[in-house]
């Protein structure tokens, strides 16, 4: 494992002005230790059926393609422009303006060049350009066009997982071009040919084989899932019981697998099996369907349709209303964006509606399914919860904006109003770094492993910066959010960045604030931390 440079040495060798010294077609890629991904086991692919399974590394000079990988690829590029209109038209209109050159947090942290979007665009455009357009088949590099090598699948493999698809960069340019789709592509191309990524890969293969992205089996979710009802218990002193593959429920509850076995997400989903139970919903969880994330978008539309059609399968098997999810980032996008034209759409489903106040959410007609913040936030707005945001009061609460949730689906005032109501110390980060210009966190779309930590802390580094701003003009320390992977990647980012500032889902705040019938007394927050006021009580 690749030692991670200290944060005075990151900075000290980052540099916007320095610039290859031969021609970005002609510059090779520098495999530096920290700064790129294992690749996928070829158990996983074999599970999944992707191609050429194999044990390889990156730093080997002989990557073991296939004998014909160049006509794969090249097929692969023309089925695709033929399928998604959007990506000729990514590939056509882009006149290089450089608009968003300096809106990428992987440039903006490495200073590399071939992370501004416009570049890591080209990346792909110029085998486009060379294949696919008369100029390029005519003139080559004259053109803008360069042959297809493998060095250039090199370039594709480190660069394509250097983005994270967060989509900030299609915000501010003039003409919609959304780069995360070209990278989705790239992707796809990829797999084609078996260079794919074990972080990637094996969390698919888990959740098609055993439901789950972390393949946990149906007794070790459960199990889980008791222990943290024990916590609860032991924080209030009242017993949940949620209920597993139950026929009939009204609603399936359907969370990020991370948060059922990871801290600090595990706070998160306690705060809202509380949340449930307070407020009597009729709910079950699937063991089948365990995991709202779905990584399979990270490797292919395809694959993601396979892992999304669980929880359809469940919701059709268990005879539910509707569909609630967690506090998942990649769920949302793939749900709303895409599931009706994969699995959906899901017409033996309704239209859901809150038990407790009646509200229908019609925007949620077509895929029956609703984030849980939506939910918390109508509950609160209708006055069904009890709380007491005095509980953290110890807390000064920002929140991150999670790039799908956000910028792709438009959540953005259901997880402050939650918060505003459940703490008393709520600040926002700089404008230009939230709601729809919000920056990532540095390790989403499968990019969050170990062996690339200098990577994830560099593209991390304009997320830290305003949270840093906020610590220190306002005494924040805690970032919340309500992404499961923003809860994995984000701690070891503050804790490198920014080490006053702890890490939070938004209904941890929540179960702390709850205030429940029949409660002990509560002394405890949900990490068994003393609640504010609990000592000077004491010495009373």
């Amino acid at each position: 494992m690749a030692k991670t440079p200290k944060p005075a040495e990151l900075l000290k060798n980052l540099s916007y002005d320095t610039l290859p010294e031969t021609h970005w077609m002609d510059t090779p890629v520098d495999f530096r230790p920290g700064t790129w991904l294992f690749p996928g086991k070829a158990e996983s692919l074999i599970a999944v059926d992707l191609p050429n399974p194999r044990k390889w590394s990156p730093e080997d000079a002989d990557w073991k393609l296939p004998p014909n990988w160049k006509e794969i690829i090249l097929e692969g590029m023309r089925e695709r422009l033929d399928r998604f209109r959007s990506l000729r038209v990514f590939m056509d209109t882009c006149v290089r303006c450089g608009a968003c050159a300096d809106k990428c947090h992987f440039y903006l942290g490495s200073g590399d060049p071939r992370n501004m979007p416009v570049l890591r665009a080209e990346l792909l455009r110029s085998v486009y350009v060379r294949y696919f357009t008369a100029s390029g088949k005519a003139f080559g590099r004259f053109a803008g066009g360069r042959d297809l090598t493998e060095d250039v699948i090199k370039e594709w493999f480190y660069y394509f997982h250097q983005c994270t698809e967060c989509r900030r960069c299609s915000v501010f340019c003039p003409y919609g071009i959304d780069t995360a789709e070209i990278t989705m592509i790239g992707r796809e191309l990829l797999n084609l040919i078996g260079c794919n990524v074990d972080w990637i890969v094996t969390p698919v293969a888990n959740c098609y084989m055993k439901g789950n992205h972390l393949g946990i089996q149906p007794h070790g979710l459960v199990d889980s899932m008791d222990f943290l009802v024990e916590n609860i218990q032991d924080i209030t002193g009242i017993k949940i019981e949620p209920t597993f593959n139950r026929k009939g429920a009204e609603i399936l509850y359907v969370p990020p697998s991370g948060d059922i076995f990871a801290d600090p997400g595990t706070f998160s989903l306690m705060g809202q099996l509380m949340l449930f139970h307070e407020t009597g919903i009729d709910y079950t969880l699937s063991t089948y369907a365990s995991e709202g994330g779905n990584f399979g978008s990270f490797t292919s539309m395809e694959m993601a349709k396979r892992l999304n059609a669980k929880i359809y399968a469940e919701a059709r098997r268990l005879g539910v209303k509707w569909i609630l999810g967690g506090e998942c980032g990649h769920m949302w996008r793939v749900i709303h964006q895409y599931m009706d034209t994969m699995n959906g759409p899901g017409d033996f489903l309704e239209t859901p509606v809150s038990p407790l106040t009646g509200t229908r959410f019609e925007h949620a007609r077509s895929t029956s399914m609703i984030h849980v913040t939506e939910f918390t936030a109508d509950l609160i707005h209708e006055g069904k919860i009890n709380l007491d945001p005095s509980r953290n009061a110890d807390l000064k609460v920002t929140f991150h904006d999670s790039c799908n949730p956000s910028r792709a689906m438009g959540l953005l005032e259901e997880p402050r109003y939650i918060l505003k109501h459940v703490c008393n110390n709520f600040f926002e980060m700089p404008e230009e770094t939230i709601r729809e210009n919000t920056f990532c966190c540095g390790g989403g779309s499968g990019l969050g492993a170990d062996e690339n930590m200098e990577m994830r802390m560099r593209g991390g580094l304009p997320r830290a910066n305003a949270v840093r701003y906020v610590h220190e003009k306002f005494g924040v320390n805690m970032l919340s959010c309500v992404c499961a992977i923003d809860r994995a990647t984000l701690p070891p980012l503050m804790h490198y960045w920014v080490p006053a500032v702890s890490v939070c889902g938004v209904h941890e705040l929540v179960g702390n604030a709850l205030i429940m019938k029949g409660e002990n007394k509560r002394t405890q927050n949900l990490r068994f931390e003393p609640l504010p006021g609990i000592e000077e009580d004491e010495n009373e």
